[in-house]
């Protein structure tokens, strides 16, 4: 087989890696073309950043081009005939001439984990929605191993799908054929799907987001629903009941009009049949008709916020359908102490908390951190925009906001929205923002670094911006000595 590869990320480079043992395991490649002629990675960035992977394709043999011209709609027409398969990283926009072209020519076009999956039998729990996908995975993991289920957390977190391919037919680990793969599934990945086809998925919610890329909130939601395209009627699609643009209070209206084959558990906020909720501070669990039984208190689990209910319900969920005791679940709940950039505890200085939270890239990730807290909020905010509408806000920042202080392409915005109301300032970079918070704050405070947008204008991702917040926190306590 012959593999275009485009993106030269993580994803694309364990494509590439996958493609290249594909063709060495099965010692092909069409046209009797040599086999190091058979993967092509192509990357629009130039290449100064990608020093290490070029001498990974350079050992392997994989071929690549990089830079903006390396897909542009002629380089597109007269490459993609020479190749059987275009595998794309997430991101890639449906409209990109390698995709155009491609469809034209009849090529199959795939994303890096529907290729991977097709040759993978390990059971698969996939794990999707605008918010709480990485923490609601990380916990799922952590419940599944501390039960001494064999898991893996993978795909938009950790290791690409494709790597763990590659490991598979490789024979490089111990991965059996009864390890689970917990899947966190962006919508990006799900947009080129054809086969993939999970176990168990989980639509935790779903609020407008990546917008310039899906285009309307219709076909974002779309998107999402595709995670279960493929299920059957033995498997499993956990869903919120109280998300409205998921609409599924009507389990059988909601299967007709998406058709949808799988069964379908709920989690909620209030009672449901066949599921999950949470009632006068307790989890109960319904998933049988004529059973219910408590599970635990609210208050004892660990991770803070609401939305970290709703995250715990539907791992509660995954969890039973593994058959797993009430006690796992506890065990589980009670300790995990959530993820790196989500409502992370940085350190106390003068009594005040700071908080990380640099992986609220949108809205409504902010709107679950502000409710999670009763304290004052020193609240930090800004990045990219897209599109964002900050009213759903309003009543939470005059509840719990003391401050705003804002950066970045959105400081404008923000600052505009809220300055009539409350006490806000706006600085060029993070540092300041810190800086300033620092000055602001007062005992029992919370400095919350929550952004509600993306990183790309001064960062390269949320890891790299929540990276820069912890550091600079940690500076105040040197200057401070």
């Amino acid at each position: 087989m012959r593999f275009c590869i485009l993106g030269a990320g993580k994803s694309g480079t364990a494509a590439a890696v996958l493609a290249n043992t594909i063709n060495i395991i099965n010692n092909n490649c069409a046209n009797n073309n040599s086999i190091t002629d058979c993967v092509f990675v192509r990357e629009i960035q130039s290449n100064k950043n990608f020093s290490k992977k070029i001498k990974m394709f350079n050992l392997l043999g994989i071929k690549y081009e990089f830079g903006i011209e390396s897909q542009n709609q002629k380089k597109a027409e007269k490459t993609l005939p020479n190749y059987d398969v275009l595998i794309i990283s997430p991101g890639v926009p449906a409209d990109a001439p390698f995709i155009v072209t491609a469809n034209k020519l009849g090529i199959p076009v795939y994303s890096e984990m529907e290729f991977a999956s097709q040759y993978i039998t390990n059971p698969i729990i996939a794990i999707t929605g605008t918010n709480g996908k990485t923490t609601t995975t990380t916990l799922t993991n952590y419940i599944l191993n501390n039960s001494n289920v064999s898991s893996i957390q993978a795909g938009n977190i950790g290791i690409p799908l494709s790597e763990i391919a590659t490991d598979i037919l490789s024979k490089k680990n111990n991965i059996n054929k009864d390890t689970v793969l917990v899947l966190e599934v962006s919508s990006y990945q799900l947009e080129f799907i054809k086969n993939f086809k999970p176990n168990v998925a989980v639509i935790l919610n779903i609020t407008p987001d990546h917008l310039q890329y899906h285009k309307t909130i219709e076909n974002y939601i779309a998107t999402k629903l595709k995670v279960a395209t493929n299920q059957n009627e033995n498997d499993i699609l956990i869903l919120n009941a109280d998300d409205e643009n998921i609409n599924c209070k009507d389990i059988e209206n909601f299967k007709q009009k998406n058709n949808i084959k799988s069964k379908i558990y709920l989690f909620s906020l209030s009672p449901v049949k066949r599921g999950i909720y949470v009632a006068d501070g307790k989890i109960i669990n319904s998933l049988s008709y004529n059973n219910e039984e408590e599970i635990m208190k609210t208050e004892e689990i660990k991770i803070p916020g609401i939305h970290n209910q709703y995250n715990s319900m539907a791992a509660s969920i995954v969890a039973k359908v593994w058959q797993l005791s009430n006690e796992n679940i506890r065990d589980g709940l009670r300790k995990f102490d959530g993820v790196e950039h989500r409502l992370e505890f940085v350190r106390t200085i003068n009594n005040v908390d700071y908080i990380n939270d640099s992986k609220a890239t949108n809205v409504n990730a902010t709107w679950y951190a502000l409710n999670s807290y009763e304290r004052p909020i020193v609240w930090i905010a800004g990045g990219r925009g897209d599109n964002n509408d900050y009213t759903m806000l309003d009543k939470l920042i005059l509840q719990n906001v003391k401050q705003i202080i804002t950066f970045g392409e959105e400081k404008d915005a923000i600052y505009s929205h809220y300055n009539n109301v409350i006490d806000c300032i706006k600085v060029d970079n993070l540092f300041s923002a810190v800086k300033n918070a620092y000055m602001i704050s007062k005992p029992n405070d919370i400095v919350l670094f929550s952004p509600s947008c993306k990183s790309f204008d001064q960062f390269l991702n949320f890891e790299q911006r929540g990276e820069c917040f912890k550091q600079i926190v940690h500076q105040l306590v040197t200057m401070l000595n």
